[in-house]
């Protein structure tokens, strides 16, 4: 078995789209982080760091769980503010809230991926220490979110993935 080239390890020989995926994730990361920035969001990492999650699905597939994750940090924001609020810097307020969350989300019949979104804000607000109020950390991370929510699924309409078939057809050695 005769070894590889260099060029097919550096490049998805096999996979064009590969190369076009690194692109448009690099450019909705770098264009979200730019509009948390121009918001002046204190926390404008959260913004692409949602994005680059959102780029990593077909428009199609990032829709509906894009929902949930907005969803998920919604619920997440509010339960996690109020319990910031009343409790602040309790693991235990923490444990429990995570709980909560997850009754609601059985009560509401929510998917998991929101009671996911929901926990990790909960962790956020409560377990990083800070010196504003839980609310208005709330507020931020819920814009953050709904930032990078907003930019992954606009930057894959805008500049989508052309189909795999397409690309296996580009990809194929000519004789």
């Amino acid at each position: 078995m005769q070894p590889r080239p260099l060029t097919n390890w550096l490049v998805a020989r096999k996979n064009p789209s590969s190369l076009l995926h690194a692109a448009r994730t690099a450019v909705a990361a770098v264009v979200s982080y730019l509009v948390a920035r121009l918001f002046h969001l204190p926390e404008a990492y959260w913004a692409p760091i949602t994005t680059l999650i959102v780029m990593q699905s077909t428009l199609g597939a990032a829709l509906p769980v894009s929902a949930q994750r907005l969803a998920g940090t919604a619920l997440g924001a509010v339960v996690g503010a109020a319990s910031a609020t009343a409790f602040s810097g309790s693991v235990w307020a923490f444990g429990i809230a995570v709980f909560l969350i997850g009754l609601l989300c059985a009560a509401f019949r929510v998917e998991r991926s929101a009671y996911r979104y929901a926990s990790i804000t909960v962790a956020i607000l409560l377990l990083v220490p800070r010196s504003t109020s839980g609310w208005q950390i709330a507020m931020h991370r819920f814009f953050e979110v709904s930032l990078g929510i907003a930019v992954g699924l606009a930057l894959s309409a805008i500049w989508p993935e052309r189909p795999s078939a397409d690309l296996a057809a580009v990809s194929e050695p000519r004789p």
